[in-house]
Order: structure tokens, then sequence, then C-alpha cells
């Protein structure tokens, strides 16, 4: 007998044949073979499968995400969308802070100074040109002031009034040795404090100027809101970059000697306001 192939065995037809067990009457009979079987079979088992998966998702989903938990998940993810609109918010106002700064500066416009006369008193004209990054603003700064040539108004009477919501941190805690006297073009006090301390910045603001000059040695300068700036001198170290914002209180340089104009380690400190120079001690004290 030939052994039949896998072929012939799914194409071989088979009759099922249904009858009476008392009288073998035929009742109904089924045509079929193997190969439709097996489609049936697959077909059957794939229906079962989708119609399984598709239960168990749901059934997981409301085990493990109850229609309570998926209302305060979804109310949790409206919260924090809320809270990156917010951050988002918070970071372009940062931006056009900085913006305002980098304009008082001239981060966008190149410096140059022009003698107007002698009526003016060698008053410096401003000129425009683009694209200065934070070293060039340094050195322009650092170049005005070396050069002493820049305008300087006794503040009127009053000045304390302007600026009614400041409030100044003391840059450190020491005895004034020299005040403010415009009369001999000394713009700020003299502090001595001991070896080795931290100056802090008086408020809030960004750092324009960060380097070393001839007369004043290692100078930070640091403009705050209100048209205000704050200088210090004679540092025997920076902690702090052209750019970088700093809070009231917080650390960026320590006290030292440097500088020709220097007879011993001090803090030489001043305020400006409105391009004008003011008695710090209107507005801090430092003991």
């Amino acid at each position: 007998m030939a052994k039949k192939t896998l072929s012939s065995w799914l194409t071989t037809r088979y009759l099922l044949v249904i009858r009476n067990e008392e009288n073998f009457a035929e009742k109904s009979s089924f045509s079929f073979n193997y190969a439709r079987v097996l489609v049936v079979l697959v077909l059957a088992i794939f229906s079962l499968s989708i119609g399984s998966m598709v239960t168990y998702d749901k059934w997981l989903k409301d085990i493990i995400f109850p229609p309570e938990d998926q209302f305060n998940l979804q109310k949790s993810l409206i919260t924090l969308t809320t809270k990156v609109d917010s951050l988002d918010l918070e970071v372009s106002k940062k931006d056009k802070f900085i913006q305002s700064f980098k304009y008082l500066l001239g981060e966008e416009n190149v410096l140059r100074d022009t003698l107007a006369g002698e009526e003016q008193g060698g008053q410096a004209n401003i000129q425009v040109e683009e694209n200065l990054t934070n070293q060039e603003i340094d050195s322009l700064f650092k170049l005005e002031f070396e050069s002493g040539k820049e305008k300087v108004n006794l503040v009127k009477t009053g000045f304390r009034d302007d600026l009614p919501q400041m409030f100044f941190f003391p840059p450190v805690s020491g005895i004034i040795t020299r005040g403010y006297d415009s009369k001999i073009d000394h713009w700020g006090v003299d502090l001595v404090a001991k070896d080795n301390e931290p100056i802090k910045s008086i408020a809030d603001g960004t750092v324009i100027m960060s380097s070393w000059t001839e007369d004043s040695g290692y100078v930070i300068v640091i403009q705050h809101r209100n048209n205000l700036l704050s200088v210090y001198k004679h540092n025997s170290e920076l902690l702090k970059k052209v750019g970088n914002f700093v809070s009231d209180g917080e650390i960026i340089a320590i006290i030292g000697n440097t500088g020709e104009l220097t007879t011993g380690p001090h803090l030489h400190f001043e305020i400006w306001y409105n391009g004008n120079p003011v008695d710090p001690e209107e507005f801090i004290s430092f003991n």
C-alpha cells in the first residue's frame, strides 16, 4: 500500500453521516477534508485571540486605572501642563530682563567715546554697531572705567525717595576708613575688614564687568534694577563672570589689596544711580 503524501491527506474528502440510533435512518451528512478543518480551526483561534485581547485590555484598564484614577491622572496632566506653561513664561520674562540689561550696556552696540569740546567737558557720545560678546562688553566697560571720562553729576536731594522698594544687603561688615567725598572725586566708601572676607552683592542683578584694571585691581560691577550700579574694587579674587545673574547677599569676590590706588587690604565700594554716584552710607549700614 502506497504511503499517502501530505497533500493527498489534506485533500482527501470524507463524509460524516448522522443516523438515528434506533432505525439507522439518515438525519444529515457533512462532506469535509482536513484542509477545510485546519482553516476553520485557525480562523476560530484567531478570532478567540482577538476577542480575548480586547476583553483583557479593557479589564486590565479597569483594574489598574479605574475611571476615578483616570480622571485624577488627566487632572494631574493638566496641572503639569499649566506649570510648564508658567515656567516658560518665567523663562521668557528672565530672557527679557537680561536683554534689557544687554541693551543698557550696549551689547548690541559698540561704544565709542568722542570728545564733544570744552563746553561739554569731554562728555562721551555713544555710537551704534552690532554683535558684541560678553568679553567685548567687559573690555569696553573696562576701557570706559579706566578712562575716567564718564560724566559725573551729583544726585539731587531726594534720591532715597526714588527707590522706595529697594533693600540693600551690606557688601561686607567692616570699618569705614574713608567716606564718600565728591569734592575730591572719591565716589564711594573704603571699608576695612578681616583678611579673605567674602564680598557680597547688595541686591539682585547681572554682572556687567569682572576684570583687572591698573588702578583698581580686580573690579566687579553689577547692574541692578532701577538703573542702579554697584561697584566693588581692589578685590583679591573675583568669583563671578560677566553675564552671571547674582542674588542679594551672594558672594561675588574676596576682599584684597590689588591695584595701584590702594594702601592696604580693603574694599572700595560705590553705588551709581542713572549714571550718577551716590553716598552708599545713606542706604547701607556697614557695621
